[in-house]
């Protein structure tokens, strides 16, 4: 590759030169709070692979407190996570475990934040085995987890690392404390933690603003407004069509967007085989009716729709599934943008949008939304999740259609850019759910059968060979008997003569002695 060759600087433009590109590289949110804890270490701990620094919690300002149940000091124990070659970056290389209850006490500024907990399910022997590692957290008067089975969790989700991340309001002069009790359900549980995250977000990013009516809530003529007494717990958060976004490719909020790969689970069979649609990097985002700090540039400028078909697109729609935990409200938040050039005016694209096979949107118009091509918006909706027959988790449907009046739309078809999907805290202050179901165990490989040895496979060879011989030798026998007496009654006595020289006569016991008796 040619490398461009530029005149060289003057120092006295230097300053200016790195003020600049300093500007151009800052997140476009800085959040006031940006708190990251290694648990169960000392000192300051780089992670290797984006140059975060994270603060040990040993002998510093995070250091935890604990105590037993008669209210006698205890000591939590540290752990070194086993070697791994998939799983070597901080936070996931220590760990705080306790068998008793231990508490971390944050100092915060008012505000809304993000609480983010990372945990690495493994056995932190001696006397830490990982099936053993089932406990609760509360953070903020809230109940986060309970009975959480961190190692189920992971298996189900074919992951060997786990972040749970919350959304939570800090009143003016507290501290938040977050607090970790093992589970009274089996002997020897124990509660373990390896990294907790907490970034400050912008007031009200998903929180009902005081002059705002609220979230339009499906299935009700009335709007939901998400107050600062509610608790909020990530599901879903997807960049869909596209590619995987890690914390250090979001916003300034550290968080990381699902990629196409992660969205085709959702998908039903027919939806996973649509139109994603080619990234649009050329297309200049004009950010008018959101904040820019909304979601990545990225989000808006890749999609899914479901194809030129027009008349397939009419019969059909684009359909998720999302399994969620029941008997709570939800807050699903919809990015869209429409970046195709050939899509500029109202009434370009118009579709349906149902959430729980409830129509949510009956004409959902990007363009009437945003104003114009390449003006990112977004929509949210709060839909409540009934109970299924087995209290287990629910699938939360979302779907597309396009709008089946021609006349009210010029191309026939949807488009979604990005999604969130948050769990919202119910009357209890609750947020935990129940553990996902173990996976299946992988099926055990069929056991080829055992070779029989040579010396237990020629005496049964010798016998069928046997048999085989003498029946054979029978037949021949037979066989000449009657060819024998056909020639006596015709020849003449000379032949018989000859015969009779020419040939062995055999006795009926030797006949039966040479098979061993027909054997």
């Amino acid at each position: 590759m040619k490398k461009l060759l530029l005149p060289p600087l003057p120092l006295y433009l230097l300053p200016l030169f790195l003020q600049i590109a300093t500007l151009l590289s800052a997140p476009i949110y800085t959040p006031v709070e940006d708190i990251t804890i290694n648990c169960g270490s000392s000192g300051i701990s780089p992670n290797i692979y984006d140059n975060w620094n994270w603060t040990g919690d040993i002998n510093s300002k995070f250091s935890p407190f604990e105590l037993h149940q008669d209210n006698t000091s205890t000591s939590s124990q540290v752990r070194d996570a086993p070697p791994s070659s998939s799983v070597s970056q901080v936070p996931y290389t220590t760990a705080r475990l306790s068998l008793s209850e231990f508490s971390y006490k944050v100092p915060l500024s008012t505000g809304q934040k993000f609480i983010r907990l990372y945990f690495h399910p493994v056995s932190y022997d001696p006397g830490f085995h990982r099936s053993k590692a089932l406990f609760s957290v509360q953070a903020g008067g809230f109940t986060l987890l309970h009975d959480f089975n961190a190692s189920v969790t992971a298996d189900a989700s074919e992951t060997e690392t786990l972040i749970r991340e919350f959304c939570l309001n800090i009143d003016e002069g507290r501290s938040l404390t977050i607090t970790f009790t093992p589970s009274r359900a089996i002997p020897d549980a124990y509660a373990f933690v390896n990294g907790i995250e907490i970034v400050s977000m912008p007031t009200n990013l998903y929180y009902t603003a005081s002059e705002s009516h609220g979230v339009d809530y499906v299935g009700n003529k009335v709007n939901y407004r998400i107050e600062n007494i509610t608790a909020m717990e990530m599901v879903y958060r997807i960049n869909v069509g596209g590619s995987a976004l890690s914390f250090n490719q979001d916003t300034g909020m550290y968080r990381n967007w699902d990629s196409v790969v992660d969205e085709q689970k959702y998908l039903d069979d027919l939806s996973s085989r649509w139109t994603v649609l080619p990234q649009n990097v050329s297309l200049q985002l004009n950010f008018v009716k959101i904040p820019e700090y909304s979601a990545p540039q990225v989000v808006y400028q890749t999609g899914r729709s479901m194809g030129s078909n027009h008349t397939r697109n009419k019969s059909y729609k684009l359909t998720w599934e999302f399994p969620v935990d029941p008997k709570f409200l939800y807050l699903l938040r919809l990015h869209f943008c429409e970046f195709e050039p050939e899509i500029m005016d109202t009434g370009d694209r118009s579709f349906l949008i149902y959430v729980e096979n409830q129509l949510a949107e009956p004409r959902a118009d990007i363009i009437m939304w945003s104003g114009g091509n390449g003006r990112p918006i977004y929509r949210d909706y709060v839909v409540f999740m009934p109970a299924g027959p087995d209290q287990k988790k629910v699938k939360l449907f979302l779907a597309l259609q396009a709008n089946p009046r021609d006349w009210m739309t010029k191309y026939n078809d949807v488009l979604l850019n990005g999604l969130e999907l948050f769990k919202l805290s119910d009357t209890t202050r609750n947020l935990a759910g129940p553990n996902p179901e173990p996976p299946p165990p992988k099926p055990m490989q069929p056991k080829t059968p055992p070779k029989q040895s040579k010396k237990k496979s020629t005496p049964m060879l010798a016998t069928v060979a046997g048999a085989v011989s003498a029946i054979l030798v029978l037949l021949c026998v037979l066989g000449f008997l009657v060819f024998r007496r056909r020639r006596i009654s015709k020849d003449t006595d000379d032949d018989s003569f000859l015969l009779s020289g020419l040939c062995r006569e055999f006795s009926l016991s030797e006949i039966k002695a040479a098979p061993k008796n027909f054997n």
